[in-house]
């Protein structure tokens, strides 16, 4: 990547992780292409990111949809060239409440955006990473793929197939020069993890500020992950000298998660 700045695509890049990562990106000197379903938030981060000296370009995507995310690889690519890293970062939390009560359809699209927009969009950047003899993937994943939390099940299904997804495709890429991981977030401060805490509370018939304090109490050092701290992970794996780890699952939990 040297002799120009590298080209970086980030899926969900309008608010949380996605947003800090797209920003320490920028600021670690990267261009970015910033994907995701709300506008006015992608230019949002846009704006963000311009501040701090990079490219930007907004997309508006559905990363369940094939033909958007051929339209952000088209896109990515008439802008800038071959993307030099993909961050998968786009999810939902899915529904909450026991397996039992749940429906096919929420199952379904927790899967289709948690695993199967991975998939659309490896599967669109890594050609152009395998010709060129390099490239990074960062996936977002989550502790909760492998520490059970109460009416998580279709998150947590759906995010530890993604540790699967992600040392075969290390595996088959590495030859190619392109590496391939995953970053585990703990649980984030932000309003996702409000809305957890919430349903936390009504299913099991606790207050929120309970299911916090329990969520802080198994954390060893003792608070929530702040989204800048996952951020800096994802740069670490994208853009720094991490020449040689591929297949990596990389736990930003506060010691939550030692594994």
């Amino acid at each position: 990547m040297s002799g120009r700045r590298p080209v970086t695509v980030v899926t969900g890049a309008g608010r949380g992780i996605g947003r800090e990562i797209a920003i320490g990106l920028a600021s670690a000197g990267a261009d970015v292409v910033l994907a995701g379903r709300d506008p006015v938030t992608l230019d949002a981060t846009a704006e963000a990111a311009a501040a701090l000296g990079a490219a930007t370009a907004c997309v508006r995507t559905d990363v369940t949809s094939e033909e958007d995310v051929a339209a952000l690889a088209a896109e990515a690519a008439e802008r800038f060239g071959a993307a030099d890293a993909l961050v998968a970062n786009s999810g939902v939390g899915g529904p909450s409440g026991p397996l039992w009560e749940l429906d096919r359809q929420a199952w379904e699209e927790t899967f289709a955006v948690n695993v199967t927009g991975v998939f659309l969009c490896a599967r669109a950047f890594l050609p152009a990473m395998l010709e060129r003899g390099g490239g990074s993937i960062v996936v977002i994943g989550s502790m909760t793929g492998k520490r059970p939390l109460w009416g998580r099940t279709p998150y947590a299904a759906s995010k530890l197939a993604l540790v699967g997804l992600v040392r075969t495709l290390a595996l088959e890429t590495a030859p190619s020069g392109v590496r391939v991981n995953l970053v585990s977030p703990g649980p984030v401060e932000g309003e996702r993890m409000a809305w957890a805490f919430r349903a936390q509370a009504e299913g099991r018939g606790i207050s929120a500020e309970d299911a916090r304090a329990e969520m802080v109490a198994d954390i060893p050092v003792g608070r929530l992950i702040e989204a800048r701290e996952v951020a800096d992970a994802v740069v670490a794996l994208t853009l720094g000298e991490l020449t040689a780890v591929t297949g990596a699952d990389l736990n930003v939990s506060g010691g939550m998660v030692m594994y």
